[in-house]
């Protein structure tokens, strides 16, 4: 049985209070500050010693990690544990908590998210049902992401008056207009964060790393790859021409979107045609990474799909089980960043390596941070493999500001002319 940390402890009495005096509290606690075990334990203080139900509701690659952490506690619980995708299987008749791990991920605005759909159709079944929301990151992108994330609970929502997030936004955001190639529509990103709390703030149990008494820090490292000649020849014909004909298969980027992204691919080796077929077509980071950590045990976060497939062959002892990786001495865990970016602990690897990266600046937050654990002794290093005059460079140094890489961004980057009537803040 697990012994909670005193913090953990203190946290848990608390929301357990705001379970019983609001239906709802959101544990904004830091990565690998323990928010799983302090969730659980708040369920087992609400329901004393009668037999409680959970539904603990996560992301795929997590789950086994969340039935791990599960079996040490010894609380008088039945919990069930489904990712997002499968909430509309859930048949319960009733049910005491629902724990919505990572929520931040059911945000959308203006309109709502299929995840939210469901999940509101499937809570609005039980009236006396309470709600544990948990993040690290609330609101990476606007506080207009809570609204969404507390609306969820019909019994429970703190703007009952505001059925939909635009009668909510009359009050809480400041619309602007944000002009696109297309036409004019509305933004509403500014949202007044002090009215916002007002409201929200009693809500929230935080904690971070530095209360904890994390002493390790992330450090990142820049790695510069060249890569072979005939992928910077693609490239530049590419950017020439917009089109590049095979003998079997064609690249395109006759937009905006397409260019970015099929340099995106190129600069690290890899191509996915205009029919849909993908190719690796220079496998030098692949063979660096390889040279470079010989003998540490690494993990690493690739982007695109092709990118895997190169990353499987050059490494054939590999998991993208974060279980069997920890508890391995000789396996590479290879993981896709969006996926492998929350609810998953790498902390027993030498160090995290990003064979790609992401324009969201979520994923970088969140990814960098897989290797940190309260009882890590060894230095949290993350290494960023960059190709030679490539497109990572200039994403990373716009998510490092928390800003996601756009269109219009790569436009001035690459000194890319904009296309009549086309769409320029367009974000992957």
């Amino acid at each position: 049985m697990i012994t909670l940390r005193p913090y953990q402890s203190e946290i848990a009495q608390k929301c357990k209070h705001l379970l019983q005096t609001k239906g709802m509290c959101y544990l904004s606690m830091q990565v690998r500050t323990g928010k799983t075990h302090t969730a659980i334990a708040a369920c087992a203080l609400l329901v004393g010693h009668k037999k409680g139900r959970v539904l603990f509701v996560t992301k795929k690659k997590a789950i086994s990690s969340i039935q791990s952490d599960i079996k040490t506690h010894a609380a008088n619980l039945d919990i069930m544990v489904v990712n997002y995708e499968s909430v509309h299987k859930v048949a319960l008749q009733d049910c005491d908590v629902v724990i919505l791990d990572e929520s931040h991920s059911i945000k959308s605005y203006p309109k709502p998210s299929g995840r939210y759909k469901s999940l509101k159709s499937m809570l609005n079944q039980w009236p006396y049902v309470r709600v544990i929301l948990m993040s690290g990151t609330p609101c990476p992108e606007s506080y207009s992401d809570l609204y969404h994330q507390f609306a969820v609970s019909p019994h429970h929502n703190p703007f009952p008056d505001h059925s939909n997030f635009y009668k909510w936004a009359k009050d809480y955001v400041n619309v602007t207009q944000k002009h696109l190639g297309h036409g004019t529509v509305n933004d509403y990103s500014d949202c007044n964060r002090e009215k916002v709390m007002a409201v929200l703030d009693p809500y929230f149990l935080t904690y971070t790393q530095e209360e904890a008494g994390f002493e390790q820090q992330v450090i990142e490292q820049v790695l510069s790859v060249e890569m072979k000649a005939s992928t910077y020849a693609l490239c530049n014909r590419l950017k020439k021409d917009l089109i590049i004909e095979g003998a079997e298969h064609n690249i395109v980027a006759d937009t905006g979107v397409k260019l970015m992204q099929k340099l995106h691919q190129l600069y690290s080796g890899t191509i996915k045609f205009e029919c849909g077929v993908g190719q690796v077509v220079d496998n030098s980071k692949a063979v660096f990474i390889q040279k470079e950590f010989e003998g540490k045990k690494i993990a690493i976060f690739y982007k695109f799909i092709q990118e895997f497939e190169m990353l499987k062959a050059q490494f054939p002892n590999w998991t993208n089980d974060p279980m069997k990786f920890n508890e391995s001495n000789n396996l590479v865990f290879l993981g896709q960043i969006q996926s492998s970016r929350e609810g998953i602990n790498l902390s027993s690897a030498d160090c995290l390596i990003f064979f790609n990266i992401d324009f969201a600046a979520v994923s970088y937050f969140q990814a960098k941070d897989r290797l940190t654990s309260k009882d890590r002794t060894k230095d949290n290093i993350v290494y960023w493999i960059f190709s030679e005059g490539g497109i990572e460079e200039q994403i990373y140094q716009s998510v490092m500001n928390k800003k996601d890489y756009t269109l219009s961004m790569f436009r001035r980057d690459f000194e890319i002319k904009e296309k009549k009537n086309e769409q320029t803040s367009l974000l992957l």
